[in-house]
């Protein structure tokens, strides 16, 4: 067996192995959201199998442990369906694992099938295979023998492929979303969009290398090195964001569009006998552009006209009374406990008669909130994220992000335009 020198790449694809192990136990060990957590533990698992090669062969342990050999190749296979898989799950509770979904697994199935014959052989057989690859079919051959080495780039093909419909997904369900919750930090969106992106740098960096011709030994030293800087964030944001692996339920109602040609009322006005006092309603500067507002498509509750525009009126009389916007967790359901109706009937006064989703109705309010403390000069005394806290803000970014959207000015130029 051959001596085992370690480099840095090695170094970190071990540590990353390693902590890929882990991540898999605690995640296992977690009792909420149980379904997300385990294809996020069995994501762990791959990633440490597949890390592990790396001194498996070099340190020629193949030799010793020859039933081992080309078990790693199975894995990046599987990396694009359960990131897609746990995408699916941790986005949206009511999600469960169906047979159905055993067809993401198809192509490694074929693979695994494929390898067959060579997995069937004796130890002494496939060293001697594995090296008549390396001796005679080149660098690229000495993973995979025929056929195998026909359908590989496929596997570039697939990871792209689901990271890019991983993004997609996440992109429509966080309108859906916007439609229950007034934080959607509360739902990790950024962490799955985070996720799915590195995942899909990672797919794209490794077909570019590929494409162009990079030394198979350069190639995988940057493909193991960027997976482990992936495991270690995953880890990272783990301990600093505990609510990563302990996610919230989400409880997104349903959305019945209205027949083809329905009116939607975008930005309708206030109804004769909302009470609404001038000091805190919604004023110009603080109300959202066409562009801005995010246009959710009408929904059906039977609502008859008269019942909705009492319901309007009652809403934004809560709003301006009881302020529930300051609570940063504050959700379509608990405002629509608040109104003694439906979630489906208050989303259908959000969207067919004041055009907006609920995330950018309730955000609308804690912009002025911030507009009018700043115009009264509280921001010379208090930093703007305390203002933006005691506003219902969940965060900085989300915050600026907000404010810029409903404005088209960040904070901070807001404040300098009014002297505030």
């Amino acid at each position: 067996m051959a001596s085992l020198t370690l480099d840095i790449v090695q170094v970190a694809a071990i540590i990353g192995a390693l902590q890929g192990l882990f991540l898999c136990g605690v995640l296992i060990a977690q009792r909420s959201n149980v379904t997300a957590n385990r294809l996020l533990a069995a994501l762990m698992a791959t990633f440490s199998v597949y890390f592990a090669w790396g001194p498996y062969y070099t340190a020629g342990l193949y030799r010793v442990y020859p039933h081992l050999i080309l078990i790693s190749y199975l894995t990046p296979w599987v990396f694009g369906p359960l990131v897609y898989l746990y995408t699916r799950a941790a986005s949206d509770r009511s999600w469960r694992f169906h047979r159905r979904d055993l067809v993401h697994f198809a192509l490694v199935t074929l693979v695994f099938i494929l390898a067959l014959p060579f997995f069937s052989k004796s130890g002494a057989e496939k060293i001697m295979l594995w090296d008549a690859w390396g001796a005679t079919g080149g660098p690229d051959d000495r993973r995979v023998g025929p056929p195998l080495r026909y359908i590989d780039p496929l596997k570039y093909v697939s990871g792209i492929t689901y990271s890019a419909a991983t993004v997609l997904y996440l992109l429509r369900h966080r309108h859906d979303v916007e439609q229950s919750y007034s934080n959607l930090a509360r739902v990790n969106l950024r962490w799955l969009l985070w996720l799915s992106s590195a995942t899909g740098g990672i797919w794209l960096l490794a077909a570019g290398l590929v494409y162009a011709q990079v030394r198979v030994s350069l190639r995988d030293a940057d493909i193991t090195f960027a997976m482990a800087l992936l495991v270690y964030a995953i880890g990272y944001m783990g301990l600093q964001q505990p609510e990563i692996f302990r996610l919230a339920p989400l409880d997104v109602p349903t959305v019945y569009t209205d027949e083809p040609g329905a009116a939607v009322t975008p930005g309708a006005a206030v109804p004769p006998g909302a009470a609404v006092t001038p000091d805190v309603a919604v004023t110009p500067d603080a109300a959202v552009t066409p562009d801005a507002a995010t246009k959710a498509p009408p929904v059906r509750s039977g609502l008859s006209d008269e019942d909705a525009r009492q319901l309007e009126a009652s809403l934004r009389a809560v709003m301006e009374r009881e302020q529930p916007w300051k609570d940063c967790d504050l959700t379509l359901p608990d405002l629509a406990a608040r109104l003694d109706t439906t979630t489906h009937k208050l989303s259908e006064v959000l969207n067919a008669r004041i055009g907006q989703t609920f995330y950018d109705f309730v955000n609308a309010y804690r912009v002025h909130e911030v507009q009018r403390r700043i115009r009264a000069g509280e921001a010379r005394a208090l930093k703007m994220l305390a203002l933006a806290m005691d506003a219902g803000f969940a965060s900085k970014s989300t915050f600026n992000d907000v404010f810029k959207k409903h404005t088209n000015q960040t904070p901070s130029r807001y404040r300098e335009a009014v002297g505030g």
